[in-house]
């Protein structure tokens, strides 16, 4: 059985993340992209990375949705940093939907989940709660903010 921690991948700084070492953390994977109506919700993610001990958040830029993710993994880096103070994990800059989508995206959006369903992603900022297993949880719209209770929710119950 696939679970995240089978899963490798380049971080936006050039390194290797290699998943398996979130075992026993509960992960929260969302694709993020900088000039969105949502990027706003870097912040609660941050939010989020900072306050919950044993929750890893991972950002994973994507341009697929209205080209919203154009820059080079240096301004992707930067603006994150400089905008939103972001100091969680950011991936390589990926596809997650059609035929270019990164293999961790196709496992991701195969998995049935609660509350929204399995199938492509709808736009930036889509959420995947990951148990302390590497099994998916969870998937939430990209509308569902970082602070909203049912994603909180989530993730304390995930946590123990």
């Amino acid at each position: 059985m696939t679970t995240l921690h089978d899963f490798r991948m380049k971080t936006l700084d050039g390194g290797e993340t290699n998943f398996a070492d979130l075992d026993g953390k509960v992960a929260l994977v969302v694709n993020v992209a900088s000039k969105c109506g949502l990027t706003p919700q870097y912040e609660g993610l941050q939010k989020l990375h900072e306050k919950y001990d044993g929750l890893a958040v991972l950002g994973f830029p994507c341009n697929q949705f209205g080209g919203q993710e154009p820059g080079s993994p240096e301004d992707i880096q930067s603006f994150c940093s400089t905008s939103y103070g972001v100091s969680f994990p950011m991936m390589a800059k990926i596809e997650v939907n059609g035929t270019g989508a990164h293999e961790l995206y196709q496992w991701l959006k195969r998995e049935e989940t609660e509350p929204q369903p399995a199938g492509d992603i709808t736009w930036n900022f889509e959420k995947f709660l990951v148990g302390k297993d590497g099994q998916v949880l969870a998937r939430f719209s990209p509308k569902v903010a970082p602070d909203a209770p049912e994603l909180v929710g989530a993730i304390e119950k995930a946590l123990g």
